[in-house]
């Protein structure tokens, strides 16, 4: 049985996910919540935890970061589909991203494969991001150098510096440096938006 867990504060669409976790023979029910702080309150641990993104308190890639830390797997159920809501929500280390128009069996099967260990965004949203994520993707490519596009790869694989200068055989200084001029080129300072740009220029 996947074990499930809702966090949502609207109650008629916190319901309906309910009924859609309920007909599946497979899955159980194991907490509601209208917000993070009052899932924390709950001292569950389950197998997937549908999480919409705008919530009272906690909520945004935040939110997605805070429930990943407990090392639970999320799939944001949001009304927001916006490229960088998705892009930052898997950044913050959400497995999974459903618009609120998803239909019951959409969300079935997303439950089913991010508890299987895989990520799912639907096929819709997954075209709509690949387009919309285009041309910024071409520009990072012209941005940087094969080798800063490697080591970002590799900090978006959650490596640590002194992991990627093991695997690349160079010095730990060697990658800092690396990381300083891609920080210097895109703007980007932590390690978060260093993942996000590597999702964005990632094809499919």
């Amino acid at each position: 049985m996947i074990s499930i867990a809702i966090i949502d504060d609207h109650p008629l669409y916190r319901q309906g996910l309910a009924v859609a976790v309920e007909q599946a023979d497979d899955f159980t029910l194991a907490a509601e919540a209208a917000s993070i702080e009052g899932f924390d309150q709950l001292h569950v641990t389950v197998d997937v935890v549908l999480l919409d993104l705008h919530l009272p308190g906690i909520e945004g890639a935040e939110g997605v970061a805070h429930i990943c830390e407990r090392g639970l797997k999320v799939i944001v159920v949001s009304a927001a589909g916006a490229a960088d809501d998705v892009i930052d929500s898997l950044a913050a280390g959400a497995a999974g991203y459903l618009t609120k128009d998803a239909e019951a069996e959409d969300i079935r099967r997303a439950v089913r494969a991010v508890a299987n260990g895989q990520m799912y965004v639907s096929p819709t949203l997954a075209s709509y991001l690949i387009n919309a994520n285009k041309q910024r993707a071409v520009r990072l490519e012209h941005q940087l150098s094969p080798r800063e596009l490697e080591i970002l790869a590799l900090v978006a694989a959650g490596e640590t510096d002194r992991d990627i200068a093991r695997q690349l055989f160079i010095t730990t200084a060697t990658v800092h440096s690396h990381l300083e001029r891609v920080r210097d080129k895109t703007g980007a300072r932590r390690r978060a938006q260093l993942t996000r740009l590597y999702l964005e220029r990632k094809k499919p």
